[in-house]
């Protein structure tokens, strides 16, 4: 049954109240049933379930500013695709009521149906490498190909790889992107074109007011409805302390299963899947590994989705891309490949030395895909490895790929 104004009005004055989080939000609906029979309280009824000045604040009439703000939610309502899932919502998402403190309203852009089915999430680094990068749209593709939908963040790195892989895939629906600010808030601002393109292919999800900016505390909260949405969770790239270990500890606390992608020991963006792995999450090397392993605990793909030719796609590509990946398909993030080599700089630090660096990571590469990475001629790209190479910072391994080292000779 469709939910009348007057209880929108009262699920949306809920969550915008001060002092009211997921938590308490549910003691009270346990005790007084819908947020309109709360608001409806006495004040004595209500300092049985919270302090005396919470209960006389619920029990006063609306604050203006809330009051203009539900207002400015209304408008944003009636705009085609723009939906909110409470509590009490037939779509509210299952798995999500199996975590600690599940939000009490959820705003959607795109399908809220998308937010039930079988869902992988997918995290990792912002700053990660271009294996890292290539990782994550790799597997994100096959695994949307094969029935699964891709759940991240929408931050830089692996979390905007992912979403595009499942893009690629061309899948309905392909990945859910869940937000650290409000629905109408990109942040970072250049992934806003992606943005759009998933609430198209699945959905913008965040329980954060309308307008609210991106401030850090917001990031881990985000992180709990990143895990709670999905059977599992990947960490493609991730430091010894990162936000991504944090969603898979939630993923593991929620009884989801935690896969890890290993990479070069030399990598500090290795480090912590490497910690992942020796805590018992399952080390992954291909896509099929994941679908493998979900199936074996019962978790089934959506029905029809993907074909039997995109699941063997799946098993039979390799992790990593080796010649890259489609240039159409990566949109904006195809910002991390530098136009042109700038001049050679002076200073101590040589900007042209870390761009290459950062292009070569930490695993052994060819020329060839160097010169495709950083889009030089073969023969700047000599002279600037013939540099590094005297500085110490890389070495030619006997098959003719350079490797980073760990420890630059001074």
């Amino acid at each position: 049954m469709a939910m009348s104004d007057e209880e929108r009005y009262a699920w949306i004055r809920l969550t915008l109240e001060p002092g009211i989080g997921p938590v308490t939000a549910r003691h009270l609906l346990v005790a007084f049933g819908l947020p309109q029979d709360i608001f409806g309280a006495s004040p004595a009824a209500l300092m049985k379930v919270v302090p005396q000045k919470l209960a006389l604040q619920l029990a006063g009439p609306v604050n203006p500013q809330i009051h203009a703000l539900i207002e400015r939610t209304f408008e944003w309502l009636g705009r085609a695709g723009h939906h909110i899932v409470t509590l009490a919502d037939e779509h509210y998402p299952a798995r999500l009521l199996d975590t600690a403190d599940p939000p009490s309203l959820l705003y959607v852009d795109g399908d809220p149906q998308v937010l039930a089915g079988p869902a992988i999430a997918m995290v990792g680094a912002r700053s990660a490498t271009v294996g890292g990068t290539d990782n994550a749209f790799a597997f994100a593709r096959h695994l949307a190909e094969a029935g699964w939908t891709i759940v991240s963040g929408l931050a830089q790195g692996i979390d905007a790889a992912a979403h595009e892989g499942a893009l690629a895939s061309g899948v309905m629906p392909a990945t859910i992107a869940v937000m650290g600010t409000g629905i109408n808030r990109v942040y970072p601002a250049i992934n806003k074109d992606l943005a759009m393109r998933i609430r198209e292919q699945g959905a913008l999800v965040s329980e954060l007011p309308l307008d609210t900016a991106a401030v850090a505390h917001q990031f881990p909260r985000r992180n709990r409805i990143v895990a709670g949405l999905s059977l599992g969770v990947l960490v493609v790239e991730a430091a010894q302390r990162s936000g991504s270990l944090t969603t898979a500890r939630l993923a593991g606390e929620n009884g989801r299963e935690v896969f890890a992608i290993p990479g070069s020991i030399h990598s500090p963006l290795s480090r912590g899947c490497h910690a992942l792995i020796r805590q018992g999450a399952k080390l992954v090397e291909t896509a099929q590994d994941i679908v493998e392993e979900l199936s074996r605990s019962g978790a089934v793909p959506k029905s029809g989705a993907g074909s039997d030719s995109g699941s063997q796609s799946a098993q039979q590509e390799p992790a990593v891309q080796k010649q890259g990946r489609p240039v159409a398909a990566r949109g904006s993030a195809r910002s991390d490949l530098a136009p042109a080599v700038p001049d050679m700089a002076t200073d101590s630090v040589n900007p042209v030395h870390e761009h290459v660096l950062q292009k070569i990571g930490f695993d052994p590469v060819s020329m060839d895909m160097l010169v495709l990475r950083l889009q030089i001629t073969v023969s700047e790209l000599a002279g600037l490895l013939a540099e590094l190479e005297m500085t110490g910072k890389i070495v030619r391994l006997p098959d003719g790929r350079y490797l980073q080292r760990a420890n630059p000779l001074q």
